[in-house]
């Protein structure tokens, strides 16, 4: 069978090869922390540990100063209950299905019992995806920036917004090269990276912030004409806002009635916005 050259399995049977129990995910952690046998991280003795076989979680025991370490340490199985094996079948999961999965999905095709396990996990997960050092979008594509109201809808609580949380967005606008001759062309703009934060509000001071965080400095970034968004061509960004105005014949040729269109504005992110209102 094929294995990934860094040691990862690629293929569901590898994955059920590689990590059939909860040992063989115990010893893969292990040699990922320390390739090169086990090293006290208090005194930096490097020996082979005292195991306990008959412990619910994986703790290794220094030789030398009798320090206890837990094999799930500093990562998000940390303090956790649930066995390492429905961790790495979560994470499996969570890494190969594209499209994503809801916590229900997630409770039923791993077995568990309550809702809540599931969604902790889940959410520990995605967390853990997120690379603190991750790059800024619009480095060399423009960025779209809209902001949306993220719940489900409330009853009997009379008109308005009730209990919704406001969630901005940035998302790149990429362009596909031409089709070869002969092959069917595919929809000209489609959407790169994503980036996504809960704000407390739509003001000004919110989303300046985020796109400063998340979006690279004199990226071309095309909004709404909501005012929270004036100040971007005063902090370095080449700032593209479209008034629709409730004009539904600006509204119908700026909304990707064509494919080609390069006003698309943040058509892919009203998808997932409309996606996680569901959920």
């Amino acid at each position: 069978m094929r294995v990934d050259p860094r040691g990862f399995p690629t293929t569901l049977p590898e994955f059920q090869r590689v990590f059939p129990d909860d040992p063989a995910c115990a010893r893969y952690l292990e040699h990922l922390r320390w390739p090169n046998g086990f090293t006290c991280p208090k005194c930096v003795k490097l020996g082979e540990p005292y195991r306990f076989a008959k412990r619910a979680s994986v703790v290794l025991r220094c030789r030398a100063c009798h320090a206890n370490v837990s094999l799930t340490a500093t990562t998000v199985m940390k303090s956790s209950r649930t066995p390492l094996s429905v961790w790495f079948w979560g994470a499996y999961l969570v890494t190969t299905q594209t499209p994503g999965q809801s916590a229900l999905q997630f409770q039923r095709q791993l077995g568990l019992s309550r809702y809540e396990t599931a969604f902790q996990l889940l959410h520990k997960l995605r967390a853990g995806l997120v690379r603190p050092e991750r790059d800024a979008i619009g480095d060399q594509r423009p960025v779209e920036v809209d902001e949306t109201l993220v719940g489900g809808r409330t009853k009997g609580k009379g008109r308005g917004n009730h209990h919704k949380t406001t969630v901005v967005g940035a998302i790149e606008v990429r362009t596909r090269r031409p089709a070869a001759e002969g092959k069917k062309q595919k929809r000209m703009i489609y959407a790169g990276r994503l980036r996504l934060r809960v704000i407390p509000d739509r003001g000004a001071k919110k989303l300046t912030k985020f796109v400063q965080e998340n979006v690279a400095k004199g990226a071309v970034v095309r909004t709404d004409g909501w005012k929270g968004y004036d100040d971007l061509q005063m902090l370095g960004y080449t700032h593209e806002p479209l008034v629709l105005d409730g004009d539904p014949e600006r509204t119908r040729k700026n909304r990707g009635s064509s494919s080609n269109d390069p006003h698309c504005i943040l058509k892919p992110q009203d998808v997932v916005a409309r996606n996680a209102s569901r959920r």
